[in-house]
């Protein structure tokens, strides 16, 4: 088997104190912020919707799921456009507030390292916590994001 076949291209996320990484697969674009539509009595973590390409797109802070608060707004404020592979979301498409572009990287078994499965509250939507390199990123659990924007949108 090639070197290539063990690696996997992905991006590291970046968030205020933390980073996501995710299979750049996964990922349809990254876009300017613009300010979400907002549903009176949602979660803190959902931030709202926004028009992305005539689609109405859920936008959710990362770090509203984790407990902590919604970053600020700031210039450099994206929004990562995922696909929503479940099919539990009618759009087919989520996006998370980033503190920046992500950053591609390839990686393999020899630089990802398991590091903790706990530090963030029960029902947050992270698999672990892995050491890469000097990095610390979190693997988010996107299906169970998913299912949590979509029992969102029932009860909004």
């Amino acid at each position: 088997m090639s070197a290539e076949a063990d690696e996997l291209y992905s991006l590291l996320v970046p968030l205020t104190e933390d980073r996501l990484i995710v299979p750049r697969a996964c990922v349809v674009e990254v876009v300017r912020f613009s300010k979400p539509d907002h549903e009176a009595g949602a979660h803190k973590w959902m931030l709202g919707t926004v028009n992305w390409n005539g689609r109405e797109l859920p936008v959710v802070s990362f770090e509203g799921m984790l407990g902590k608060e919604a970053p600020a707004i700031t210039g450099r404020a994206r929004i990562v456009v995922f696909y929503a592979s479940t099919g539990q979301l009618k759009v087919g498409y989520f996006g998370v507030l980033t503190q920046g572009f992500p950053q591609l990287v390839r990686v393999n078994k020899d630089v990802l390292k398991l590091h903790t499965t706990e530090g963030w509250p029960d029902g947050a939507p992270v698999i672990c916590r892995v050491k890469m390199i000097n990095e610390f990123p979190l693997i988010p659990d996107l299906d169970k994001l998913e299912a949590m924007l979509a029992r969102e949108s029932i009860q909004a």
